[in-house]
């Protein structure tokens, strides 16, 4: 069944020239650019003009040019700077070659081991990322474009209107090359908008096309980074003719063993299980989960490179490994590992024996950067599935940033590794994953969510580019906490980051004097516009103004050392007791991290869990063992960072005013 053969969206009146687009294009040059600060004064509708005109242009239905548009940026033009994909404009049009970084892949950086497991030597790779090779159309929208509309590259990269034209030119092209009519109704342009995702596959292509039609259905309305209020009324009975995939001439994706939900694209690139000398192998470790031990955990990271390089490399048996890979431009997924296999990517063999890594395509220290649209939700539908199909709670104790996974020894603390960083939105992420962060409490309550608008909160950070230099200003997940009630005051300090008691600094990979959205503290305090949780064994501060709130009150429980203890040890694994391991398997030390939870203090619990150690230390599986101890212990949201405390040391209560 197929939609209205009318538009309500569309431009009413006759065809405008290309002037107009023109028109509309100079006058979108006077748009606050993203140092900027989003504000209602910004509203005058230019960029909504513009996608009107743009449509007309070309004779695109507007709502479909709206629709493309939200999946790529949510209307957004990132002043001008490129996405992780060298992607430009409110259209993603991409210019790779112009824009993307050369930054080695993460995974090859610092002192933080992959693995994390005392019982064998670090693994450390030292490899080089491979040469680029001939960049895919994908990565080429943006000259196509150009060739279109006869636009200059500069203009297209930099102006929003001419950016939206430039796809408007690029969806009309598709249409014609699948030999469709240039038709109002936006039903009929279902194969373009599968083949304007740049995907080489049927399944990524109607995943992608699948979303932009969902937003048309429900209509979206948000206020962009640059003030403009965008708005796409809803067409709740629109039915595309999906039967145009077929005559796209795109590949079939390799879905089969892959496990992924039905709602994304999939293909199955396996990471090796191999041997290459000397007792050495790579580049995982197989298991029986979740029938041996339980997957507790998420773990989403940011490649650091791009999508052809970041595949070699998990390919290679001396390097390191993920579950899965996610793609910017069009959310395309590629698994690596199966999920009852333990893959080396969290740092913290505890996490990594109880966890499924996500690397998404993307940077942390570039803030402008940014992020799809089609990725977050390509993201989203595969963590709601695995944490359905393994009862993993949608909850940021348990679906973790590489930045939130603790270092399992003293010594590594300062070594691990703070991806996806400051500028990931786990707002928006969460809010996909159907569970948004909100208030859950009355006023006043003794527990607190972090809950900062992402687009206006905007900390300073600084090493983006180079050490010492101010990062882009941009929208954040972060908070920064003070050893008071005041900017004036010094940040909080970490002596676990720094053993020698520096301070803190602005630092983007700095995690030492922040906390993120969606984490949960207890409140040690309130002082005016200003909310103190217990943090790293401190009381720490940050402004929660009533007008602009950064936290919400929370419900929940919270730990707090027995009585008659003064000081109670933290650890970065949940790891069992000496008498628990058999014959054949040394044990592991229980040793603590350099900070210390004192008495008095509260800090949110997690789950409550036995001590679990995955011996894994030979290619052969026969010995490998999985032990499970007395001594229970809960995770903590314990800094920016979780931890754990055993259970013996802790009382358990509710969080109150």
């Amino acid at each position: 069944m197929r939609g209205s053969a009318t538009d309500p969206s569309r431009a009413a009146g006759p065809r405008r020239v290309r002037r107009a687009v023109g028109a509309v294009a100079s006058a979108a040059l006077l748009l606050p650019l993203l140092g900027a600060a989003p504000s209602e004064a910004g509203s005058a509708g230019r960029l909504q003009q513009a996608f009107a005109a743009a449509a007309a242009e070309y004779d695109v239905p507007r709502s479909v040019l709206l629709g493309v548009s939200y999946l790529q940026s949510r209307w957004d033009g990132h002043g001008g700077a490129a996405s992780v994909t060298g992607g430009y404009g409110p259209m993603h049009l991409t210019d790779a070659r112009t824009a993307l970084a050369t930054a080695p892949p993460h995974h090859s950086e610092g002192t933080e081991d992959p693995r994390g497991d005392s019982a064998r030597p670090p693994l450390l790779p030292d490899v080089e990322l491979p040469q680029d090779a001939e960049l895919p159309a994908r990565l080429r929208t943006l000259t196509r474009a150009a060739e279109l509309t006869g636009m200059s590259a500069e203009e297209l990269r930099t102006d929003p209107a001419a950016n939206v034209a430039g796809g408007a030119a690029l969806l009309a092209a598709a249409q014609q090359e699948l030999g469709e009519p240039l038709s109002e109704d936006p039903a009929q342009w279902y194969g373009a908008v599968a083949r304007f995702s740049g995907a080489d596959d049927t399944a990524t292509a109607a995943a992608y096309a699948g979303d932009v039609y969902d937003v048309i259905r429900t209509g979206e309305e948000r206020l962009t980074d640059s003030g403009q209020r965008i708005s796409l009324a809803a067409q709740p009975g629109l039915a595309p003719d999906t039967g145009q995939l077929s005559r796209t001439g795109l590949r079939r994706a390799a879905a089969e063993g892959t496990e992924c939900p039905t709602t994304v694209s999939c293909e199955w690139i396996p990471a090796p299980y191999e041997e290459f000398g000397d007792g050495d192998y790579g580049n995982h470790d197989l298991g029986e989960r979740p029938a041996s031990q339980s997957i507790e955990y998420i773990i989403v990271h940011d490649t650091e490179g791009a999508w052809e390089g970041v595949l070699d490399l998990v390919q290679d048996p001396t390097y390191v490994s993920w579950q899965y890979s996610l793609r910017s431009t069009d959310g395309h997924i590629a698994q690596h590992v199966k999920a009852k296999d333990v893959a080396w990517h969290a740092g913290n063999w505890y996490v990594n024996a109880k966890s499924i890594g996500l690397e998404h395509e993307g940077f942390l220290a570039s803030p402008d950067a940014w992020y799809t649209e089609a990725m977050y939700r390509s993201s989203a539908r595969l963590v709601r599935y695995l944490a359905r199909k393994y009862g993993i709670p949608l909850d940021r104790q348990h679906i973790l940033g590489h930045d939130n996974v603790p270092g399992p020894t003293t010594s590594t603390v300062p070594g691990m590794h703070t991806d996806p960083g400051p500028y990931w939105d786990w707002r928006h992420y969460f809010t996909l994953l159907g569970r948004p962060f909100g208030p859950t409490a009355g006023a006043g309550s003794g527990m607190v969510t972090i809950l900062p608008d992402y687009a206006s909160n905007r900390p300073a950070f600084t090493g983006c580019a180079s050490a010492g230099t101010p990062c882009a200003v941009h929208g954040s997940s972060a908070v920064r906490l003070y050893s008071g009630p005041g900017e004036d005051y010094p940040l909080i300090k970490d002596i676990g980051l720094r053993p020698g008691g520096g301070d803190s600094t602005i630092g983007v990979n700095d995690i030492g004097s922040r906390v993120s959205t969606g984490q949960q503290y207890a409140v040690a305090g309130r002082e005016g516009d200003w909310t103190a949780i217990w943090y790293l064994g401190q009381k720490a501060w940050f402004k929660n103004p009533k007008k602009a709130p950064t936290a919400v009150p929370a419900k929940g429980l919270v730990v707090t050392p027995k009585d008659g203890l003064e000081s109670i040890p933290v650890y970065g694994r949940a790891y069992p007791e000496a008498a628990a391991y058999p014959a054949g398997v040394p044990a592991q030390a229980v040793s603590p991290l350099s900070y210390r939870l004192l008495k008095g203090q509260k800090y949110v619990v997690g789950d409550k869990v036995p001590g679990e150690y995955y011996y894994a230390v030979t290619f052969a599986t026969d010995a490998h063992q999985v032990v499970v101890g007395e001594d229970l212990y809960y995770e903590i949201q314990f800094g920016h960072r979780v931890a754990f405390v055993r259970a013996a040391d802790v009382t358990v209560s509710s969080a109150t005013s």
